[in-house]
């Protein structure tokens, strides 16, 4: 269980976070200079080094989005202008791409972030530069909702690159580019001319993730724990019946791969920050604003108590909370995380999206009640000071990654292993890069007073 310092306050870790920049900011550049479009997307190191893995580029917005966090985190308008540069030669593909359920990671993290940057007055305003935004944001919305599987229950889900059958617990955070499309006044058409609501399938899409994704201890299946997260659903695209958890890059389809868990720790608390900009009346053929809240808060709650109770006492967890190996470390969860263990590796990355999950859900909750959301923010403040520390922030300039002990797809085995070690460690990814500077963005905002960080900007 993480030991929450209730003391932390984001002004403490502002030092650290500050520190963070400069050592992101030579990262960044050392990645620019070496790597070259005909490469595709950098994905994770090997010996501190980038590599690309041809499977989807969906880490491509992660690349270009960085230098974006930076400028906006530390004014540096040369990053500005090579995210903006990439964002306009090299990210079109992705707004159209209808093989993927990524574009809140690709989109969202480029083109939406520019936008957002606009509208808080952070880069001048231009009309036409902002127009190019928000139609390559409408388009990547309905794009992203397009790739539809309805179930047996009514509802349906945008289905994975795995095809039609499979619902992946990931791509709740790929709902932004859903909520933006929305947001901006889109509408997807369908068959002979069918309005298709994407505020709609953005609902439909949380409620299904939380129906068969996500576990409450009610008794699903043998193995169903409050909070217990499944990478995948399986359905029998016949006639859309549920058929069985699964899982891509977890240990086994009944344990909780912790990178999913983070991925819906964070996508429930980001669209209830959005439900929040919404009027009733957009959300009364839904059932009306209490009961999507309903909705999306219970698996906002399973799923960050089970992280604060599932993960050793410094925030950063394991790959896999039943990885086999786990019952050989000496402690388990009652000390801190050992990235160089012989038995089971880390994910740093998994820490730095769910720690952005606990502060957002903490958030969201004091402002219907003060302190009630306490425990969550002081628990994501807590991961992150871990993460901004050794072992975790990398220190060596000549390793092109930030935050090291990463872990991309274990059962694969496609994470490098030091020579003499029998585990990955030291490696990093560029989504466990992204989001601890997308992390460290947000506390230092709430630590200055800054605009709330969040991906849809300000709302008129």
């Amino acid at each position: 269980m993480i030991q929450v310092d209730s003391k932390l306050t984001p002004s403490d870790l502002l030092p650290a976070i500050r520190a963070m920049w400069d050592v992101s900011a030579a990262k960044i550049d050392r990645l620019d200079q070496r790597w070259q479009p005909e490469d595709g997307a950098p994905v994770f190191t090997i010996e501190g080094r980038y590599t690309a893995r041809g499977w989807t580029e969906w880490t491509q917005g992660f690349q270009f989005g960085s230098p974006i966090l930076q400028f906006d985190a530390t004014g540096e308008t040369r990053f500005l202008e090579m995210g903006r540069k990439s964002t306009q030669e090299r990210m079109a593909s992705h707004v159209s791409h209808i093989g993927v359920h990524d574009h809140g990671f690709n989109n969202v993290s480029t083109y939406g972030a520019l936008r957002r940057l606009m509208l808080e007055g952070r880069i001048p305003h231009d009309p036409a530069e902002l127009g190019w935004y928000e139609l390559a944001l409408r388009v990547s919305g309905a794009v992203q909702g397009a790739r539809w599987s309805r179930t047996s229950d009514g509802d349906g889900y945008i289905y994975s690159f795995n095809g039609p059958h499979s619902l992946f617990c990931d791509t709740m955070r790929s709902l932004r580019s859903l909520a933006l499309a929305h947001h901006l006044g889109h509408r997807l058409a369908g068959e002979n001319d069918e309005s298709i609501s994407l505020l709609g399938r953005l609902i439909e899409h949380a409620r299904s993730n939380a129906r068969y994704n996500v576990f409450y201890g009610e008794g699903r299946d043998f193995y169903d724990i409050r909070g217990r997260v499944a990478h995948e659903s399986v359905f029998n695209t016949n006639d859309g019946r549920y058929r069985c958890p699964s899982s891509q890059q977890g240990y086994s389809p009944f344990t909780t791969w912790t990178r999913g868990l983070s991925w819906v720790m964070l996508g429930y608390p980001e669209q209830l920050e959005f439900l929040d900009t919404l009027p009733d009346s957009d959300l009364q053929p839904f059932g009306g604003r209490s009961a999507v809240i309903d909705e999306l808060l219970k698996p906002a709650l399973a799923s960050c108590d089970f992280y604060i109770d599932q993960t050793p006492i410094d925030g950063i967890p394991y790959w896999d909370t039943g990885a086999p190996g786990l019952a050989r470390l000496e402690g388990g969860l009652d000390r801190a995380a050992d990235p160089f263990n012989e038995y089971e590796p880390v994910d740093s990355s998994a820490a730095a999206i769910g720690c952005q999950g606990l502060i957002r859900l903490g958030l969201w909750l004091n402002v219907r009640r003060p302190t009630s959301g306490d425990r969550y923010v002081s628990a994501g403040l807590t991961v992150l000071r871990s993460l901004l520390r050794e072992p975790y922030l990398s220190g060596s300039p000549e390793h092109e990654g930030l935050l090291l002990h990463s872990v991309y797809h274990r059962p694969r085995g496609w994470d490098h292993i030091p020579a003499g070690r029998k585990i990955p460690c030291g490696e990093s990814c560029q989504w466990g890069d992204y989001h601890l500077r997308e992390a460290a963005l947000m506390v230092q905002r709430m630590a200055t007073g800054e605009p709330a960080y969040r991906f849809f900007g300000p709302v008129a």
